[in-house]
């Protein structure tokens, strides 16, 4: 049953992840939704932890890119040789081709190489001399970053930004919960034993359900009201793009899977609103990318302002 494998899933995840439920949660709408995802946060609460839990739960193959400013763009897509047995040259594959990415420290890499991995992203392939490889299925790029250290960093562009379904933080366990991380040390002992509960092919017939559920056309006016919001409000210099209402509206059928519903509901809106939107946006008073509190502010006031649908 696809809610038994979601359950198993988050329960393996959880198993070694013992930070911020949510977090695990909007890991698992992006998956379903077939989405990228930003986390970002200040180093040691369990940013890469959570993206490798994911990675390693999974039946797939899987990477990591330290991100790092000497990176090339075809040390993420690969590069073609000449072969000299053959006489021919061939295209050897890069980290990108794998089901699931793990991009650390995506700011600390230069805007070519970041545009590298973007592009993949977006067209899920990537064109080597002429030629355009497929990536495999399912493919999913969980990206990090620290947004409060800026010196030797590269700030992700706007319309860079826009490829990820979500950005969000994670923000300090609570008492209890980094009681238990300090006692067991996942990421040095649990998680290099974690085991794969999902296959690749699950992943995509999920996928598929959410692609199935049912939106009511109310919440589609509901979304459309609420990027129009984002587009005529006079703090606002950028609003909410067509391509974040779509991602709207796919994280919204990607929740009513995980919580074991075929037809969304105003909540699985309205819980998807700041992280889908919120990086959406760009204030006019907003001075550099990592000032996230003055367009999530202004985010919430519209989501405030807007009536949702009974």
């Amino acid at each position: 049953m696809p809610h038994e494998t979601l359950q198993r899933l988050r329960q393996n995840i959880t198993s070694v992840y013992m930070g911020n439920s949510s977090a695990v949660d909007r890991l698992l709408v992006c998956l379903l939704a077939r989405g990228h995802i930003l986390i970002e946060d200040v180093p040691g609460v369990g940013k890469t932890v959570l993206a490798n839990a994911l990675a390693r739960s999974l039946r797939g193959t899987f990477a990591r890119i330290q991100c790092t400013p000497d990176l090339l763009p075809s040390d993420i897509t690969g590069v073609t040789i000449f072969d000299r047995d053959t006489q021919e040259f061939q295209f050897k594959q890069g980290p990108v081709f794998n089901n699931i990415i793990v991009a650390d420290e995506i700011n600390r890499t230069t805007p070519r190489t970041q545009s590298a991995l973007l592009e993949a992203m977006n067209e899920e392939s990537v064109s080597i001399d002429g030629t355009t490889h497929s990536l495999p299925q399912p493919f999913m790029v969980i990206a990090t970053q620290n947004p409060y250290e800026f010196e030797g960093t590269y700030a992700l562009p706007e319309n860079q930004l826009d490829r990820f379904l979500m950005r969000f933080g994670l923000g300090y366990p609570a008492p209890s919960d980094e009681s238990r991380i300090v006692l067991n040390q996942p990421a040095r002992s649990q998680l290099k034993s974690l085991e794969q509960v999902i296959e690749a092919t699950d992943v995509v017939q999920l996928q598929q359900r959410v692609d199935a559920v049912t939106i009511d056309q109310s919440l589609v006016d509901y979304i459309l009201q609420l990027v129009t919001a984002t587009r005529e409000h006079d703090d606002l210099l950028i609003g909410v793009s067509p391509r974040g209402s779509i991602a709207l509206s796919q994280a919204a059928r990607a929740t009513a899977v995980l919580a074991k519903r075929d037809y969304c509901i105003p909540e699985d809106v309205v819980m998807n609103v700041l992280p889908v939107c919120a990086h959406r946006i760009i204030s006019k008073t907003a001075m550099h990318d990592g000032d996230t509190m003055t367009t999530r502010r202004i985010m919430q006031q519209v989501l405030e302002t807007v009536p949702s649908p009974a």
